[in-house]
C-alpha cells in the first residue's frame, strides 16, 4: 500500500541540461566537453545544491581559473536556459495524481538560488503538498540523511512512500531509507512505475 508519492524534479518533470548555452558560448565541441567536465563539473555544482552561495562558488573557481571567469559566470547566469521545458507527461501524471487525492511532495537536489527561478519557470512545482530543497537544508541525495528529514517534515510512512528519480543512486539512497523507489528514464517510466505499486495514473 503506498501512501504517499514524492517526486525529484530535473530530469523528472523538467528537462535539464548544462550543455545548451554553452553550446552557444563554447562553440568547440571539444573545449565545451573540457570546460564542463574539468571546471564547471557536476561536483562543483553539487556544493550549490548543498547549500554553497552562487557568488561564493563563482569566486573560488575563478580564483583558480582566471582565464574561464566569463564562461564560470555564465554557468549561473544563464542556467534557465539549461531548462528549457516541462515533460509534459510526466507533468500530467503529477497533476492527475493530486486532482486523484494523492499525497505528492517534492525531493530535489537543488541550490536554493536556482529553485526560486525553476519556481517562477514552472509554477505547477507550488501544486505538490511541500518540498525539501536540498540547498535549503544542506543535505542532498543520496545521504541517508535527507531522506529521514523528508519523512519527518511530511509525516510520511517510509515504507508507504514511493519515490521517483532519475539517479539510481539516489534511488538506492531511498531504497536504503526504507522507502519504495523506482528509477525514471522516460515519461512512460513513471507510468509504469505506478502500475508495479497499484497505483493508477
Amino acid at each position: 500500500m503506498i501512501d504517499h508519492i514524492v517526486f525529484d524534479i530535473g530530469r523528472v518533470l523538467i528537462h535539464y541540461d548544462p550543455e545548451i548555452p554553452f553550446r552557444r558560448l563554447i562553440p568547440d565541441e571539444a573545449e565545451r566537453t573540457r570546460f564542463l567536465s574539468d571546471i564547471c563539473t557536476p561536483e562543483w555544482n553539487l556544493e550549490q545544491d548543498r547549500g554553497r552561495r552562487w557568488s561564493e562558488a563563482e569566486d573560488a573557481l575563478i580564483a583558480d581559473h582566471p582565464g574561464h571567469a566569463e564562461n564560470i559566470r555564465a554557468f549561473h547566469r544563464h542556467w534557465h536556459e539549461m531548462t528549457p521545458y516541462a515533460y509534459d507527461e510526466s507533468v500530467d501524471v503529477f497533476r492527475g495524481l493530486i486532482a486523484g487525492g494523492r499525497d505528492v511532495t517534492l525531493l530535489t537536489n537543488f541550490s536554493t538560488e536556482t529553485y526560486r527561478l525553476a519556481r517562477r519557470l514552472y509554477p505547477f512545482l507550488d501544486e505538490a503538498r511541500g518540498v525539501t530543497v536540498s540547498g535549503e537544508i544542506g543535505l542532498i541525495k543520496p545521504d541517508r540523511a535527507i531522506y529521514d528529514r523528508h519523512v519527518r517534515s511530511f509525516g510520511l510512512d517510509p515504507a508507504k512512500t514511493l519515490f521517483f528519480d532519475d539517479s539510481a543512486r539516489n534511488v538506492e539512497g531511498a531504497r536504503a531509507a526504507g522507502w519504495q523507489a523506482e528509477l525514471v528514464a522516460e515519461p512512460a517510466d513513471l507510468l509504469r512505475g505506478l502500475a508495479r505499486h497499484g497505483i493508477a495514473a
